[in-house]
């Protein structure tokens, strides 16, 4: 295992508990994004991707006020189409890399989710914010529009009509609105995203992690292809797993009445 444990991740923060990676996002006063704190996801994902003992990964911001405001605006002030090529290639390979992740990934949003804020939470898997929380994609309200997948995420947790109220009129939303339109799955009280979230960790780390991986792979399938690639796909994976060890462990675990010990293999 590479020492990616203790090395420093710009704008990020790693610990570790049990199978699960926690990371916080660390950019005072509002965990705002940059080139390189998005470059850092990037790589830190594919450390946990390589990993074995890590199953989930939590997303949480530092403080009690921010999870992110997104992007750092004063790198756009100039205009520069270079720089704006940049970032938005950058924003892309984070979240890409963070929505690839082979184990479950839950944004524990702990206030503010504003822009590419809210974009890193909508490409987890699972979304928990704490009733205080506030969420938006206020782009065009300077300018700019959601170049970090929240059109399409958004739109697809959220319908059309939703996304268009957020992105065309830039409405800001609350955490009971988002548990309503299907935005985030969970709304706990003000400091419990992060447990709750470790919780749910500890609910995937019961599950086959090489089950989970493909299970999650069919579900993300469903976004681009027909049903009916999606249901030969399910087939073939599932038949796949019988090359794994965790296969064999959790059905002779359940036979033989006993808990599974998982190799992610």
């Amino acid at each position: 295992m590479s020492d990616y444990r203790s090395h420093a991740w710009t704008g990020l923060t790693l610990d570790v508990d049990g199978h699960a990676a926690v990371l916080t996002l660390a950019n005072p006063p509002a965990n705002t994004w940059t080139v390189h704190s998005l470059a850092a996801l990037r790589d830190l994902v594919a450390e946990l991707n390589a990993d074995r003992e890590i199953y989930a990964l939590v997303v949480t911001g530092e403080g009690e006020k921010f999870f992110s405001a997104g992007a750092d605006l004063k790198q756009f002030a100039s205009g520069d189409k270079a720089l704006a090529r940049e970032a938005a290639r950058r924003f892309g390979e984070a979240f890409e890399a963070l929505a690839a992740f082979r184990g479950v990934s839950i944004a524990a949003i702990n206030g503010y989710a504003m822009g590419g804020g809210l974009e890193c939470a909508l490409a987890c898997d699972l979304r928990i914010a704490e009733e205080h929380a506030q969420l938006a994609l206020p782009e065009a309200t300077v300018g700019l529009l959601p170049c970090a997948g929240g059109t399409q995420n958004l739109t697809r947790l959220a319908g059309e009509g939703w996304a268009k109220r957020m992105i065309l009129l830039g409405e800001r939303i609350d955490a009971a609105t988002a548990l309503h339109i299907g935005v985030v799955e969970e709304v706990v009280g003000k400091g419990e995203a992060k447990s709750k979230a470790l919780e749910w960790a500890a609910k995937a780390a019961k599950q086959s992690p090489t089950s989970v991986a493909a299970c999650k792979t069919l579900v993300q399938v469903t976004r681009s292809q027909p049903a009916t690639a999606g249901l030969i796909a399910e087939r073939e994976l599932f038949v796949d797993l019988f090359d794994t060890a965790d296969q064999a462990e959790g059905v002779n675990a359940f036979l033989e009445k006993r808990a599974p010990a998982w190799k992610n293999a």
